[in-house]
């Protein structure tokens, strides 16, 4: 039984049933395993070559005066694919989706490569080390960078309605709205709703569907269901099954190569913070604490603070290009400079490339009558007069973003983060809200790859309780990989 947890992006479109090809989960899966394997001996057979060309150049190494280094690079290659095969790396649960793939992937090429400097020790092979430090790193990052796109092509693939795990929900009304609701939401996992079986029988709803899905039967009906629709995967939402009828269940699809999966009740719990805990006999779900504080705080101003100091000598450049542009076109400084609310309610001056007009700030009063943000919190008009054309440019590709890694060296901002609000938006906190005062606000983070200002104020309070609550440096890494797509996309940017 798997658990399902909630580490996926936003999706754009939603295929419907109807244009949904139903494919059997062997065969795409197993496709796509062997496409990923496929990737995979290209890109270390490729490390090998271009390591001993890199390191020797036209000559003709030899190992130990017998072995050409063409055929030591085919041999590691070769074990570094069985090594991959043996951490469980192709199998289609590890793949696709989430982070665990990639970590897999690097635990294992760091054990090779620490295994090869080991034996070579061992057995005084003398081993040319500049051929070691080219093979292994291009390797993993053509590893990780194949795989990256072997995802690009499901999702492609999923766009035109197929590649997706037809999927029935089975639980309380209440608990199957929920999960329907999300997975419809997050269409890159893969899960496409294709019926729901609801407890308590159908006539008790009073209707026939659920978020657009068909009631196709009760608990008592499951095993007729997913043999009539082409099922390959079953899900419990939440809480709504008791143990017996739980196992129950799992003895029905018993032999059937349906998984079985099993969604907690709470479904903003990333899989990482999650662990199974066999309490007398019984497996319990335990969830970690998220981690603010200690060695992960420290790890993350490192990479903060490098990432930004980075970006900074590298952009200089175009940043001053951009401050004479906004300088030349429009009254007032290039830079502009607001307070805002950092970690726990701190107060900071927030900088930015101008994109209003001066008086844009003294003027604000005359447009929040056509605010058009739902929850009033926030202010949004797409069409605001207080912008310049230069203005309007910047914010379209995010460029009036870039002065703020300044405010990352001085420790007020995070790259990644949630988004750093007025104190006039933190007056009208309510509930939760103000969990997203305890880590530092950032330059981008989910809502940013999530639809940026075309979110409502719910759905951007949710997203950022969600990195709060989940925080881990690869999300990090992966938040800022995807806003490269969403600044060219410059979807939600005004």
């Amino acid at each position: 039984m798997t658990v399902l947890s909630s580490e996926s992006f936003p999706d754009q479109r939603k295929p419907s049933l109807a244009e949904t090809t139903p494919v059997p989960l062997e065969r795409w899966t197993e496709h796509y395993a062997r496409r990923v394997l496929v990737h995979d001996s290209v890109a270390v057979g490729t490390a090998g070559l271009l390591a001993v060309l890199l390191r020797f150049g036209e000559d003709s190494p030899v190992l130990r005066g017998v072995l050409s280094y063409y055929l030591v690079a085919a041999i590691m290659a070769l074990g570094w694919l069985a090594v991959l095969g043996l951490s469980r790396c192709y199998e289609p649960r590890f793949l696709i989706a989430g982070t665990e793939e990639y970590r897999r992937v690097t635990s294992a090429s760091l054990r090779l490569f620490g295994a090869v400097g080991f034996i070579a020790y061992a057995t005084k092979t003398d081993v040319a080390r500049g051929f070691l430090l080219w093979f292994f790193p291009l390797g993993l990052l053509g590893l990780l960078l194949g795989r990256q796109r072997v995802r690009r092509l499901l999702a492609r693939q999923r766009s035109q309605g197929s590649g997706f795990h037809r999927t029935v929900v089975i639980g309380s009304a209440g608990a199957v709205r929920e999960l329907v609701e999300r997975l419809q939401q997050h269409t890159s996992s893969g899960f496409q709703v294709v019926g729901v079986c609801v407890t308590g029988g159908v006539e008790s709803l009073g209707d026939a569907v659920i978020e657009g899905v068909p009631i196709v039967g009760t608990l008592t009906s499951v095993r007729r269901v997913v043999e009539s629709l082409g099922v390959d995967t079953v899900a419990v939402a939440g809480a709504s099954l008791g143990g017996e009828a739980l196992r129950r269940l799992s003895y029905e699809l018993e032999g059937t190569g349906i998984d079985l999966l099993m969604a907690p009740a709470v479904l903003n719990i990333a899989g990482n913070r999650i662990s199974i805990r066999p309490v007398a006999g019984m497996p319990l779900l335990h969830v970690n604490e998220p981690e603010l504080d200690g060695s992960r705080k420290v790890l993350k101003a490192t990479f903060d603070h490098t990432t930004a100091a980075v970006g900074l000598v590298l952009l200089a450049p175009a940043l001053l290009v951009l401050c004479l542009l906004v300088k030349l076109t429009s009254r007032g400084p290039a830079l502009f400079r607001q307070t805002r609310v950092g970690r726990d309610g701190e107060l900071f001056s927030v900088l930015k490339l101008r994109t209003m007009q001066v008086d844009a700030e003294q003027r604000l009063h005359e447009f929040l009558a056509l605010n058009e943000s739902d929850g009033g919190v926030l202010f949004k008009l797409r069409n605001d007069p207080r912008i310049t054309p230069v203005g309007r440019w910047l914010r379209a590709w995010s460029l009036d973003e870039l002065p703020q890694l300044v405010n990352v060296l001085r420790g007020q901002m995070s790259m990644v983060g949630p988004r750093p609000p007025l104190p006039t938006e933190v007056e009208k906190y309510e509930g939760h809200a103000h969990r997203r005062l305890l880590v530092k606000p950032g330059i981008t983070g989910l809502w940013q790859v999530s639809g940026r200002s075309d979110l409502t104020w719910e759905e951007s309070v949710r997203l950022d309780l969600q990195y709060v609550e989940n925080w881990s440096l690869g999300l990090d890494i992966a938040v800022l990989a995807k806003t490269l797509t969403a600044v060219v996309r410059s979807s939600g940017a005004y």
